[in-house]
């Protein structure tokens, strides 16, 4: 009897048993898995373009090159501006030139010519009136008759208009130009200046330098290809100005608040941990939403981007390499 009642207490005592091992199992296979979110690191990336249309003559760097903001990168050849600067040229020096006459008045010459000029008319303008004056007395004794008398007076008239006339250009000569014709000729100069300095300008846009500190990443037209304005020529990747993007369902958006400092691996090396700080979220388009699977006891989940930023150094790390977050 004690060994049927042995038995039976052994045999309670080994179902106990398995049922406490097989819900420990149970438990550990159940429990939910911590998740694990993947991104990449990401860095700011300039776009090198210029003003001026133009064939790609030098290309200084290749890519995979390490530049240093304002190191020569590109030399556009352009005809059509070197052309434009040296019309622009001809432009001021014809300017300058009426600038200078008008400052700088009439000639030696010609002013020495319009006071001869005036001269001579003072001699014609005495002479007619000399004339005048005995004429005069002659019509008054009914000497000469009253058509001699106009005849003399308008030849005596035209005299002193000519003198008039004269003296008028001696003093335009001696004056020089007037107010306005200078400051008309200085505007003018300053239009070829300011055309002038258009033109310096877009002959500087001929050779391209690196906006940043930063890698080669890529080259797009070749030595001897043309391009338009504004169209890009190379990118440079600044990889002093890393950070992290992840693609994160809504549901799993816990401890990955703005603000929140988060801790990373890098697989790439060898599991590095760097700490990074979340610093912006934003929804995705509705192609990244999760469908729900149930009609019922389920919902659609949103993916939002997270970004972070690092707090200690990231030597080493290299836009497109994979960060993993727990």
């Amino acid at each position: 009897m004690e060994k049927k009642r042995s038995s039976l207490a052994a045999g309670v005592i080994g179902l106990v048993a398995i049922i406490g091992i097989i819900g420990t199992a149970g438990y550990y296979v159940s429990r939910p898995k911590p998740v694990t979110v993947q991104g990449e690191a990401e860095a700011s990336e300039y776009r090198v373009s210029g003003k001026v249309p133009g064939r790609i003559e030098i290309l200084f760097v290749k890519e995979g090159d390490y530049v240093h903001k304002g190191d020569t990168v590109v030399f556009i050849d352009s005809p059509e501006v070197r052309a434009k600067l040296a019309q622009v040229n001809a432009l001021k020096a014809a300017a300058v030139a009426q600038s200078n006459k008008a400052k700088n008045g009439a000639q030696k010459e010609q002013i020495e010519g319009a006071y001869q000029l005036w001269q001579t008319t003072l001699v014609q303008e005495e002479v007619m009136r000399k004339s005048f004056e005995r004429i005069s007395r002659l019509y008054e004794q009914k000497v000469v008759s009253a058509q001699k008398y106009d005849e003399v007076k308008a030849k005596y008239d035209a005299s002193v208009a000519q003198s008039k006339a004269a003296k008028s250009q001696y003093d335009m000569a001696l004056a020089g130009a007037r107010a306005e014709d200078k400051a008309a000729a200085a505007a003018v100069v300053g239009q070829a200046e300011g055309a002038l300095q258009e033109v310096n300008g877009y002959m500087a846009e001929l050779y391209l330098t690196a906006p940043c500190d930063g890698i080669v990443s890529a080259i797009y037209p070749k030595t001897g290809e043309l391009v338009g304005t504004g169209a890009p020529i190379m990118s440079i990747t600044d990889i002093n100005d890393v950070w992290f993007t992840f693609n994160v369902r809504e549901d799993n958006l816990h401890g990955m608040q703005r603000g929140d400092e988060i801790t990373l691996s890098v697989p790439a090396m060898e599991g590095k941990e760097i700490k990074a700080k979340v610093t912006y979220m934003a929804v995705r388009e509705s192609y990244a939403t999760w469908r729900a699977t149930k009609e019922t006891g389920s919902f659609d989940a949103k993916t939002f981007e997270v970004r972070a930023i690092p707090q200690s150094e990231t030597d080493g790390i290299l836009p497109g390499m994979t960060v993993i977050a727990k």
